[in-house]
């Protein structure tokens, strides 16, 4: 059986590259899980997880991730990613991840995704504690790329746990 994760953090990256795949690997690699094995997952946070930040997640570990990515090679041209996690103010709740990128500035890009983090919550009935914005944009000189994420990971376990 798979543990369930019971935490969660976010990373973003922009970069440049000499092809779209490169883009992708040098945008993880300055979110620093570039050598990591992404499983990109569908966008609920389990009940209970809770945010935590600087996750050192082993090289070549199977990381669970809601990602949103774009590439572009239109010199000049303002790229955006960006994730809301929507965080349920009842902790049985799961929460959610929405994720949004395209051309524009991140504000723009992120407001859809907390938009859309809005609306799910509501279709599900759920009361919003709070909802978390991560994202970043990049500026195009030839072949560019925007990445922000929300991954699941396991809290270490203590001693007594084991």
């Amino acid at each position: 059986m798979i543990e369930t994760p019971d935490i969660f953090f976010l990373v973003k990256g922009e970069s440049e590259g000499g092809s779209e795949l490169n883009v992708f690997d040098n945008c993880l690699l300055k979110a620093g899980i570039g050598n990591t094995n992404l499983l990109k997952m569908s966008s609920i946070i389990p009940p209970g997880c809770i945010k935590v930040s600087g996750v050192m997640v082993p090289e070549g570990s199977l990381l669970p991730i809601a990602y949103s990515f774009i590439y572009s090679e239109k010199p000049g041209s303002l790229i955006s990613a960006a994730v809301a996690v929507a965080i349920p103010d009842d902790p049985s709740l799961p929460g959610l991840i929405m994720e949004h990128s395209g051309y524009g500035s991140l504000e723009k890009i992120a407001k859809k995704a907390y938009n859309m983090a809005v609306e799910g919550f509501n279709i599900r009935g759920f009361p919003i504690k709070e909802i978390i914005i991560e994202g970043i944009e990049h500026r195009v000189m030839k072949k560019g790329g925007a990445f922000a994420a929300a991954a699941l990971w396991y809290r270490e376990k203590t001693e007594k746990d084991r």
